[in-house]
């Protein structure tokens, strides 16, 4: 035997007039007429072939069939806003603020045991240099360099200290034996940290003979730095994999120190009151420094 439904519109119709006992709340609430829902209704009696409503000079009220029928017609349409909130019942996204090149190349590869550990909790990542604005921006964590004494934010984490050392391709750098001069070559930096080459000559008793030549993020100042450009200042961790396949290699020897302070470190900043899925990323986040 074929199946069949009162039409739905009627249902809603009727649904708001049992939960109402007003036409007029329910001609608001469907956004139409108090005519059209006068119109629905009927469709739906002479649909089912019984009386739901009696009316009234001014009022309408529920037949006992109707106060049945009504019973479960709203049970059924709770149902129905449970199961539809339950599609859309996976956490927002934690969304993280960060510089350019920590996140590009610290963070994301570290990611995937992030992701392992918490199945489902989606990621999105945004990049800037800006100060964040939790309370305007909708950005669960932030990650931000400031003085190993100064926290960026109060409750802020401290994540790792930021040390920089030099980086040239091995065409521009030279035999290991017989390193180029860092004086011979362009310095190559960031916009972001333009102090970086200062505090790692420093560090020798040296000073740049010329200024170096900055880039709007580390990032693009490391590329420069493989095709050839000059020598890159940079955290030792960000250019890890590419001293590994020997398209950059360490300009520091002999005497010279490698990776020195900056005074920095990366903080984790926190809004005042953070979701559990930025409690989570704090606490992964924390393990993953000291690995």
């Amino acid at each position: 035997m074929e199946e069949t439904l009162p039409p739905l519109g009627a249902l809603r119709a009727f649904a708001l007039v049992a939960e109402t006992g007003s036409l007029t709340a329910a001609a608001a609430a469907l956004n139409v007429t108090q005519p059209a829902v006068s119109k629905r209704l009927r469709l739906l009696e002479a649909t089912l072939g019984v009386a739901l409503l009696r009316r009234g000079a001014n009022a309408v009220a529920l037949t006992e069939a109707g106060e049945r029928y009504a019973g479960e017609v709203l049970a059924a349409f709770a149902r129905l806003r449970a199961a539809t909130a339950a599609l859309d019942a996976r956490p927002a996204p934690l969304r993280i603020r960060a510089y350019t090149t920590w996140a590009l190349r610290w963070l994301i590869p570290r990611l995937p045991d992030f992701r392992a550990r918490h199945p489902g909790l989606e990621v999105e990542l945004a990049t800037s240099t800006a100060l964040v604005d939790f309370a305007r921006e909708g950005v669960d964590a932030a990650v931000r360099s400031a003085a190993a004494a100064s926290p960026p934010a109060p409750g802020a984490l401290r994540l790792q200290p930021l040390l920089v050392a030099p980086f040239a391709a091995p065409a521009l750098a030279g035999p290991a034996r017989h390193r180029r001069d860092l004086a011979e070559m362009r310095l190559l930096g960031s916009r972001v940290r333009p102090q970086d080459w200062g505090i790692w000559l420093a560090a020798q008793g040296r000073s740049a003979a010329t200024p170096p030549l900055l880039f709007e993020s580390t990032s693009l100042a490391i590329q420069a730095a493989m095709e050839g450009l000059g020598a890159v200042i940079c955290a030792p961790a960000f250019v890890a994999e590419e001293v590994r396949r020997r398209r950059l290699v360490p300009m520091a020897q002999g005497a010279a120190p490698g990776a020195v302070p900056s005074g920095d470190h990366y903080w984790l900043i926190l809004p005042p009151a953070p979701r559990p899925a930025a409690l989570a990323f704090r606490d992964w986040l924390a393990e993953a420094v000291r690995d």
